[in-house]
């Protein structure tokens, strides 16, 4: 890549954008175009009035992003606002974000919260905090660890996990106000649920667990249901 060199800001200024080797924003800093880098860091309040291409980004303070990003990983520890859609080999949310477009990536760990307006496309999605996908939901591997209430319009994967988390205080909190996915629709071949509300459910082997209150099940393999929990119609297709 041929670089400018690095671009860094500590305390308030501005930039006009362009291509650079690292992009360090640790102040008040604003861009007013495109970036393109082999390393983003936001360590403090960062505006980019412009998409960001990167090799390795990390987000540690607060990033607003009007614009896309493309990145082979992207880190999120603080807070980023992503107007447009995300790609990445390796996306990684811990703190909290919003993305207002789709996002499609190999690997998706969300570990805090995360909003996505679009589609969700990757080849695996784990997720151990909470996640609002206002499209479909769609991974070979989906695995999801409820701690809080997590939603998807629509999810589909080979294999599709729900459990919930089991530490004594997310009991107590469950049994306050009970964790729950929500989503329309749920499909896959393998498919195992706790804490779900769906409308239906669609898979060739289905076990639906506890805290589950689903529509109608079909299913074209096995099939087993928790006592506590609630299916209104099952069909064997």
């Amino acid at each position: 890549m041929k670089t400018l060199g690095n671009l860094k800001i500590n305390g308030m200024g501005s930039s006009n954008g362009g291509l650079f080797e690292k992009v360090e924003l640790n102040g008040k800093g604003t861009v007013n175009s495109d970036i393109e880098c082999e390393r983003f860091y936001c360590n403090g309040t960062g505006t980019i009035h412009g998409n960001v291409k990167t090799e390795k980004g990390k987000i540690s303070g607060a990033a607003k992003i009007h614009g896309a990003v493309k990145a082979e990983t992207l880190v999120i520890n603080g807070s980023a606002a992503i107007s447009e859609a995300v790609s990445c080999q390796k996306l990684e949310v811990a703190g909290k974000s919003s993305i207002g477009g789709s996002v499609k990536c190999d690997v998706i760990a969300v570990n805090g919260k995360v909003t996505i307006e679009g589609d969700c496309e990757a080849e695996i999605f784990r997720a151990e905090g909470t996640f609002s996908v206002d499209g479909l939901l769609n991974a070979e591997t989906i695995d999801i660890k409820l701690f809080g209430d997590s939603k998807a319009k629509e999810i589909g994967g080979r294999k599709i996990k729900v459990v919930q988390h089991r530490e004594s205080l997310f009991k107590l909190i469950k049994s306050i106000f009970p964790l729950k996915l929500e989503a329309d629709l749920i499909e896959g071949d393998d498919i195992e649920l706790e804490g779900t509300a769906a409308l239906v459910v669609r898979g060739k082997n289905v076990k639906i667990g506890k805290n589950c209150e689903i529509g109608l099940v079909e299913y074209s393999g096995d099939y087993e249901c928790a006592a506590d929990s609630a299916v209104k119609e099952l069909h064997r297709i």
